[in-house]
């Protein structure tokens, strides 16, 4: 039997590089004869820079910054000398997983530290820059970004703003940097979701809330996205309203495209190219995958839900390992999932198997593959 493992992370339960070598020991146990590849996976939101040193051996850079909040924090990159490539996560400076929940608040989160990152990249000689977004804390459109790279936000007082949410709605007047860093660098930006900008599906009404935006601070954040557009299209000519991908981490993903030219790209898409794993999964019989949690927003432009269009293509049977899923299993064997076990079905709480889920992957893995 040949398995190719492909997981995400189990955000705030274990990272996919440790979930594969877990996932293997355990299938080796079960079926000593299995062929077994293992390939650890990110969409471009949190651990994507672990898994890009994974595959292909870049320099760890460690550099300062500011956290959402504007604490000052040290944060770390990925670099390619040979070919100046930078990797940067966004979530290392702008995550979510960097606050206390209590101090969640995406009208005054900032995406001013993804920024100095980019800095400090392009200081240190790098020519194509390749970010990932996902895991945000920030609903600002790249406005804090853009204010680390030169950029100014002007009222109509023509005082600058303070570059996060709350001020999106006070932008009078775009200035451009004096001095252009970002002049005949390449950008490529690795999208966790294919949302827009604003709208029904886009950054804010749907990201808005688990970042801790209240119904009416929800509100106040798609008009200040709204009106990032209209000031688009007055000083850039163009809107990002419909692009997809561009309400990826509070609206930075339309912000890249606006700021820095940058092509946006699906972040598996991406990485499955590059490691060719279709050709894999061609010549597997079983591909196992999962995430913490298996829902509606796993089969569009995540891990899972790519990973099951290609395994159709080819006929290969897709088995998943999740935390959890709200999902019947007729949905998700019509979404084409053959088998899927959740850890919370063995552990007794929630909790626990978050916080231990060494304990009962074996019992879970046992299910799926009898």
């Amino acid at each position: 039997m040949k398995i190719v493992l492909a997981p995400d992370k189990f955000k705030g339960s274990i990272d996919s590089i440790s979930l594969c070598t877990l996932l293997q020991k355990e299938i080796f146990s079960l079926h000593p004869d299995a062929e077994v590849n293992a390939f650890p996976l990110s969409d471009g939101g949190d651990g994507f820079s672990q898994i890009i040193q994974h595959y292909f051996q870049t320099n760890t850079v460690s550099t300062q910054t500011v956290d959402p909040l504007g604490r000052p924090i040290v944060a770390q990159y990925q670099y390619a000398p040979s070919t100046q490539t930078a990797f940067i996560e966004m979530a290392a400076a702008s995550g979510l997983a960097l606050l206390n929940e209590s101090e969640f608040n995406p009208m005054r989160a900032s995406t001013y530290g993804t920024g100095l990152m980019i800095r400090d990249a392009i200081v240190r000689g790098a020519q194509h820059v390749l970010l990932g977004i996902g895991g945000s804390a920030t609903n600002d459109g790249g406005i804090g970004m853009a204010d680390a790279l030169g950029y100014m936000f002007l009222d109509k007082n023509g005082d600058p703003v303070d570059p996060c949410g709350e001020s999106l709605t006070s932008i009078n007047e775009l200035v451009f940097p004096e001095v252009d860093l970002l002049e005949h660098i390449q950008f490529t930006v690795a999208c966790d979701v294919k949302s827009p900008f604003f709208g029904p599906d886009g950054a804010a009404q749907v990201f808005g809330k688990q970042k801790g935006a209240t119904p009416e601070q929800i509100e106040m954040l798609e008009a200040g996205l709204k009106h990032l557009d209209d000031v688009f299209i007055k000083y850039i000519g163009r809107s990002v309203a419909q692009e997809p991908g561009a309400g990826a981490a509070g609206g930075l993903g339309g912000g890249c495209d606006i700021f820095l030219g940058a092509r946006l790209v699906s972040g598996i898409e991406y990485l499955i190219e590059s490691i060719q794993l279709e050709k894999v999964i061609a010549d597997a019989d079983v591909l196992l995958t999962g995430e913490g949690s298996v829902d509606e927003s796993s089969f569009y432009g995540k891990v899972v839900g790519k990973l099951v269009d290609l395994s159709r293509k080819h006929g290969t049977k897709v088995y998943a390992i999740c935390g959890e899923t709200p999902l019947p299993h007729k949905d998700l064997n019509a979404m084409g999932v053959d088998r899927l076990v959740a850890l919370v079905d063995f552990a007794p709480s929630k909790q626990f198997a978050i916080a231990n889920p060494a304990e009962f992957i074996p019992s879970a893995l046992a299910k799926i593959l009898q």
